[in-house]
């Protein structure tokens, strides 16, 4: 029987050292943007693409950072990022401080940490079935998803008020040093992770096609990669415009700004919450595609809102969207992790990260863009009709019809004897995805 991970001493270690990192991260992810519309007056366009460049590694760097992670100890990976990450936002609030920080500066600092975040959310993924068992990831990561929403009112609230009472120039050093805490805290895990699997003579080109060969060949997986990448695709477009939208469409205060993007992830604390219930109680399987079709009409109220009573409409779409993903994004990631074997996790995770992640930079682009030569509004309409069609992808899939993802628990944590089974039986699973799973699991 599994020990509740709230005794698991491990995951409480990883747990709290990433809720201290995410609140630096929402300080930075508010203050940055607020410093080049504010400070430095940036437009639509520049401001697109800050918030692209923080994303661009996706598309360069995903694939081959599976293939590396999968041969380091992924500690490691976790804590080196964390340290350079901490760097460079120093370096944005030394900038800050002394007055010489310029747009130029902010995307090349974005770039690099987006060098850093790949590899370690391709590591923390990889990392997490170390620590946590099979059967219980669904609740552990409903609990990294509101710990995620938590932790963005914490940081958005705090990073308002002290931008308020000491200007955005001050408040973008508070980030480095969540970044060295979470560091630290890595040291203190006791579990050790499995050590990465030796080959004689590394193939770097076989190893990174057999984790887009699982994917790509998986039955299910194809249209969860394509619905994940389309709701990231729209939602960025939105993310991307925000704090322009608060500031100049929406008449807003720093101060407001901050307030109302920390109520937004309400929706995002009740969703992680309440995830793990919900996919028992309406099915692990149906709960992805219900979560974007039942939830994602919220974000229609983002374009919606008006001067006046606006920001109680932008909260209440934003909440939505929010709860939207932490709903999806549990058990999504959850059915990733248990349907795949550990020697592939690193890859499997890094293939799949390369599609959905690697479409943001493009979305947050193609918000700039579009805001410049539509308007942001019509933009915002564009981006929250995308955010809710995303779910037709698993609605009209074998998904639609299973209420329940077999749980790869049993297979993880103990090694299944043989069946006393003829040898010809062995050769009847023919998809793939059976195969890498060791023929037991199927989608």
């Amino acid at each position: 029987m599994n020990v509740s991970l709230w005794r698991n001493r491990d995951f409480m270690v990883l747990w709290s050292g990433r809720t201290l990192s995410e609140v630096g991260d929402a300080v930075s992810l508010l203050v940055i943007p607020l410093l080049a519309v504010t400070v430095l007056d940036a437009s639509a366009v520049e401001v697109g693409v800050l918030s692209a460049t923080r994303m661009v590694a996706y598309l360069f760097l995903s694939l081959p950072a599976g293939v590396w992670v999968d041969r380091m100890r992924k500690r490691r990976v976790m804590v080196v990022c964390h340290l350079a990450r901490a760097g460079l936002v120093a370096t944005v609030a030394v900038g800050a401080w002394t007055g010489w920080v310029t747009m130029i500066h902010l995307w090349i600092v974005a770039l690099l940490s987006s060098v850093c975040t790949v590899l370690y959310e391709t590591a923390h993924q990889s990392f997490l079935p170390a620590v946590v068992p099979g059967g219980q990831l669904l609740d552990a990561n409903g609990k990294l998803a509101t710990t995620y929403s938590v932790s963005r009112i914490a940081g958005y609230s705090a990073g308002g008020v002290v931008a308020s009472a000491l200007g955005v120039a001050r408040t973008a050093g508070v980030d480095a040093l969540a970044y060295l805490v979470n560091a630290v805290s890595l040291l203190f895990i006791r579990r050790s992770e499995q050590p990465p699997v030796g080959t004689r003579r590394p193939d770097f080109r076989r190893e990174l096609a057999a984790g887009l060969s699982f994917v790509f060949r998986h039955p299910i997986m194809p249209r969860l990669v394509a619905a994940s990448a389309s709701l990231n695709l729209f939602s960025q477009m939105i993310f991307a415009l925000a704090v322009l939208y608060l500031v100049r469409d929406l008449h807003l205060s720093e101060q407001t700004v901050g307030a109302v993007m920390a109520l937004t992830t309400l929706g995002g604390i009740t969703g992680g919450l309440l995830s793990a219930r919900l996919a028992r109680l309406v099915g692990t399987a149906r709960i992805i595609w219900i979560a974007p079709l039942g939830l994602g009409w919220t974000v229609m109220l983002v374009p919606a809102a008006q001067p006046g009573w606006g920001p109680v409409a932008y909260t209440v779409g934003m909440a939505g969207m929010g709860a939207l993903f932490a709903i999806y994004n549990a058990a999504a990631v959850s059915y990733r992790q248990g349907a795949c074997p550990p020697e592939l996790l690193g890859r499997m995770t890094a293939s799949v990260r390369w599609v959905i992640f690697g479409v943001m930079p493009v979305g947050a682009l193609a918000g700039g863009l579009l805001g410049s030569w539509l308007g942001v509004r019509p933009t915002l309409w564009i981006a929250a009709a995308g955010v809710w069609a995303s779910g037709l992808w698993l609605y009209f899939s074998p998904l639609r019809w299973e209420r329940d993802l077999p749980d790869g628990s049993p297979e993880r944590d103990t090694p299944t004897p043989p069946a006393p089974e003829p040898a010809r039986r062995e050769q009847v699973p023919i998809d793939m995805a059976g195969k890498a799973t060791g023929g037991g699991r199927r989608a």
